[in-house]
């Protein structure tokens, strides 16, 4: 059976030696979570912080740190969840495996709560200020709940089954928030509690809110799933935890889990607003200030011996990358059945998951003739950003699955490879202008506000790809240190971008004008102008972010030989994407030194973490 609350969990984990605890005092201002992120990148067990300063709560950080220990976590469920999702796709398998399907009705059981009178989480009462105060990057603009489970309900028909639990990030300080009285609450396009607070808008109600911290560890992966429209995240945590989640109520407010450590109670005012953030986000920049929701606080419970969980995010990998691989394996056998013909997608985690999108597709429209034209696959690609928040995609890339059946979404320098072995930049670059993209990329015109290009490309290769530089590459003026990234794909420093309009950078302009479609450039399919081709070229991972997170496709795709053809836009010649930093780009985000040495200090010899930092 899955664990009841977080406490046996902590225990169980500390028993299994995938937990050590730290008895040094810390500040959770910046020290706590610089510790987490340096133990995240050492593979390093969770941590319990037990004295952190100016706080009676301990602090649980990096318990998702690895895909070994999330797997460790829900070690007695995963099975049943492949079954499920094996039935789901193959209705019939239970006929080849009838014993094991057989088990699968006591699971399901697990999807309906009880509710239950004697509640933990009510045991005290506290106030915002006496909570963990996680700031995790230098210019965040106050504290953050950083794991919460946010849960809502329709206003106008009410109950569990139309309710959703998301991870939306709270600001429990700063700004122009009344200490103790109100938090803001930082939610994203295409999330599920849009919808009810749509509705208690529309009947000019406040939206009932209650925010949740801690509880058993399927809460928090639940507030985190891409589930379908009507599978409430309630039901699915108690199937991935193994036991039915125990929901209490107090009369007038929303349910609350039995066993989780805190609970905030209170509601979003339909008519106010509030500047919220600077926060560091998972893309690897600062999330700026704007104005968002604002939740009156009412109550915050919590009970005997809670304990705190959180995490940080910033550049990928971090923590929440094994959340997003641990949804893939949940969720990758389910999506023929969800988008037919698409047999495999990939958010790159690199680029902040929804700047690139890698997916593999039928090609099926005309069976009896052999083309070389991407057909279906346009289909495909229109189906995916119609599809929750696959939407959010920016750059979609498409493979058919019968060029290369070997081909995986997950292997990211054959997939790219793959693409620029096939891709006609005459016909193969397909613009979606003046549409949504993610709330946390500040690469489009304003907040929510960008393009996507999908580019699909199918049939045998059409050219050989380079991987070395050509003896006489000639570069324009201002443009130096060409680096070959990957094969077919040069990266070159270009000079600081400081003007830029929505259409036509001169610079890039001027670099495209200076070759000719048949010049030794034209042997890369590929050409990414960046600020630091050292760095770009480093690595893949240094190359995906900042190719995808640094540039908007309408506005930073250029191309030589480009041209406009009945509204399609091409190039005969590479095509070349603007990836430097812009006037308008949000800050990276940067480590404080003061801080890191403090981290340092913690893994010397006789520190609590020697010998794992």
């Amino acid at each position: 059976m899955g664990y009841r609350n977080l406490l046996e969990c902590v225990q169980d984990l500390e028993h299994h030696g995938e937990l050590i605890r730290i008895e040094r005092e810390i500040d959770p201002s910046l020290e706590v979570g610089a510790v987490q992120r340096r133990v995240y990148r050492a593979g390093g067990p969770a941590l319990l912080f037990t004295r952190v300063k100016g706080c009676e709560f301990p602090m649980l950080a990096n318990l998702f740190g690895t895909r070994g220990r999330i797997r460790f976590l829900f070690r007695d469920t995963l099975k049943a969840m492949e079954k499920i999702a094996g039935l789901r796709s193959d209705p019939w398998s239970f006929l080849r495996d009838p014993l094991g399907a057989a088990v699968l009705p006591l699971h399901a059981y697990h999807l309906l709560p009880s509710t239950v009178r004697n509640a933990p989480v009510l045991a005290n009462r506290t106030t915002i200020g006496k909570l963990p105060q996680l700031r995790s990057w230098p210019d965040d603009g106050g504290a953050y709940i950083t794991l919460p489970q946010v849960y809502t309900e329709c206003p106008t028909m009410t109950g569990w089954r139309r309710s959703n639990l998301g991870m939306y990030r709270i600001q429990l300080s700063g700004g122009r928030y009344r200490p103790d009285e109100e938090v803001g609450i930082h939610y994203q396009i295409h999330r599920g509690i849009a919808a009810h607070h749509a509705e208690a808008i529309r009947i000019g109600v406040p939206l009932k809110v209650n925010i949740f911290v801690g509880g058993p560890p399927a809460l928090t992966v639940a507030a985190v799933m891409p589930l379908p429209e009507g599978m409430p995240e309630i039901a699915f945590a108690g199937l991935l935890g193994g036991r039915r989640v125990r929901m209490t109520q107090l009369p007038g407010l929303l349910p609350i889990p039995a066993e989780a450590d805190f609970c905030i109670v209170g509601e979003i005012d339909p008519e106010r607003t509030l500047p919220e953030g600077p926060f560091g986000d998972h893309i690897g920049y600062y999330s700026l200030t704007h104005d968002f929701p604002v939740i009156r606080v009412k109550s915050v419970f919590h009970r005997t011996g809670a304990i705190w969980p959180f995490t940080t995010v910033g550049r990928p990998p971090q923590e929440d990358s094994e959340f997003g691989a641990f949804i893939h394996e949940l969720t990758a056998p389910l999506i023929s059945t969800v988008i037919p013909g698409v047999h495999a997608v990939h958010a790159v985690d690199a680029t902040g998951v929804h700047a690139l999108l890698l997916a593999i597709g039928s090609e099926r429209y005309v069976p009896y003739r052999r083309t070389s034209k991407p057909q279906e696959l346009l289909t495909l690609a229109n189906a995916i950003l119609g599809q929750g928040q696959l939407s959010l995609a920016k750059y979609l890339l498409l493979a058919a699955e019968g060029d290369n059946p070997r081909l995986a979404v997950t292997d990211i320098a054959a997939f790219l490879r793959h693409i620029l072995e096939r891709v006609d930049w005459r016909r193969d670059l397909h613009f979606h202008t003046c549409t949504t993209i993610d709330t946390l990329d500040y690469t489009g015109s304003g907040l929510n506000e960008g393009s996507k290009v999908v580019i699909a490309a199918t049939g045998p290769a059409i050219r050989s790809l380079p991987t070395t530089l050509p003896t006489d590459l000639c570069l324009p003026a201002d443009f130096v240190d060409p680096k070959v990234c990957l094969p077919g794909v040069l990266v070159v420093r270009g000079p600081a971008c400081r003007e830029y309009r929505d259409c036509l950078t001169a610079d890039m302009a001027a670099f495209c004008a200076f070759y000719r479609e048949n010049g030794s450039i034209s042997s890369f399919p590929l050409v990414v102008v960046v600020d630091d081709s050292d760095f770009a070229a480093r690595t893949l991972d240094n190359f995906l972010w900042v190719t995808f997170t640094r540039s908007n496709p309408a506005t930073d795709i250029y191309g030589i030989g480009a041209f406009l053809d009945c509204k399609h836009w091409g190039c005969r010649g590479p095509l070349v994407i603007d990836a430097r930093r812009k006037p308008h780009h949000a800050p990276p985000l940067v480590d404080d030194p003061e801080i890191e040495q403090r981290v340092d200090a913690l893994g010397a010899p006789g520190g609590p973490l020697h010998g794992i930092l």
